[in-house]
């Protein structure tokens, strides 16, 4: 008979050896399985969304990617060949390179934007925040074919106010939609519209840091700037990075604006003036479902090539 459980603490704790304390035992095959059965069972309706909203859909169009429909046969299997001519279709190539420079032009203005208006108001030197705070998200609010049709109106070349202005001063108005400034001018809608967005997510990201590292800093003697250029901005780059990334699909995926303005400047705007513009007329209007399909998977494989290049050199920069 072994002796009670208070004999042998004291008989330890008198002998100067600590006492052996054991963990309770787990019940391996109770509570532990029903958590992890909860657990799918409330990721069960995201997953089933995912897979009928996404996985679905991108395999069907991966299916039909490798298909062709002739005048002479019908739909046979092609392979990929609808892939070899998408690499050398100069619409959808000159649609890439478009939005590609449309990227370059856009993206750093409006993301600097962000960030000026972000730094702005967590400074605390401006009154109303919350009221300059709203006005710049508003845009973000309104709807792309609002705003599109608005900035139409604006940039009207008969009936726009810049050109009635321009009419009364008796000089020429600049031609927004001609093929000089059309793709500055869809930059400006864009612009626009995602600029307050792009701050309310920098603005957040600020709210998380530290008040001490701020007052430390002032301790020290750094002013106002120096701690928005070597506090604030260092710690925003992961939400920068985010911007960034939000930003690369969003170009690529450019459609409305051009969609919409192609009424006006139909002799500027063609159908493959975005690659996404490109492949909706090829679905719809020229009935090339297949082809359009391959188009999109390419679209959808440069916007993952783009996106790893931004993470990698970003990661590149911030392990020096």
């Amino acid at each position: 008979m072994s002796p009670p459980p208070e004999q042998v603490l004291d008989s330890r704790l008198a002998s100067g050896s600590p006492p052996r304390l054991t963990a309770p035992r787990r019940n391996r095959g109770g509570r532990g399985m029903h958590h992890h059965r909860y657990g799918y069972v409330f990721a069960a309706p995201f997953l089933a969304c995912f897979a009928l909203l996404f996985v679905l859909p991108l395999g069907y169009a991966f299916y039909l990617s490798l298909f062709k429909n002739q005048l002479v046969g019908g739909t046979v299997f092609a392979g990929l060949a609808n892939y070899s001519r998408a690499l050398t279709d100069g619409l959808l190539l000159a649609g890439v390179g478009r939005v590609s420079l449309f990227f370059v032009l856009q993206v750093p203005l409006m993301l600097a934007l962000a960030l000026l208006a972000a730094l702005a108001i967590d400074s605390g030197l401006l009154r109303l925040t919350r009221l300059i705070r709203l006005g710049i998200f508003i845009p973000y609010a309104v709807p792309a074919v609002v705003a599109t049709l608005m900035w139409g109106y604006l940039y009207g070349p008969d009936f726009g106010p810049a050109a009635q202005l321009a009419a009364k001063i008796g000089v020429t108005a600049p031609d927004f939609l001609g093929n000089t400034l059309l793709l500055p001018a869809i930059a400006n809608v864009v612009t626009w519209e995602f600029t307050g967005y792009n701050m309310i997510v920098l603005y957040a990201a600020l709210r998380t840091v530290p008040r001490e590292l701020y007052e430390a800093a002032a301790v020290d003697g750094a002013g106002a700037w120096r701690i928005a250029w070597s506090i604030k901005v260092p710690a925003l780059r992961p939400a920068l990075l985010l911007c960034l990334m939000f930003s690369v699909i969003g170009s690529f995926q450019l459609f409305t604006e051009p969609n919409l303005l192609q009424t006006l400047a139909p002799t500027v705007i063609g159908a493959g003036y975005t690659p996404n513009l490109y492949a909706y007329n090829l679905a719809f209007i020229s009935q090339e479902p297949d082809y359009a399909a391959a188009v999109s998977f390419l679209l959808g494989l440069v916007m993952v090539i783009i996106s790893y290049v931004v993470l990698y050199l970003a990661g590149r920069r911030s392990r020096r």
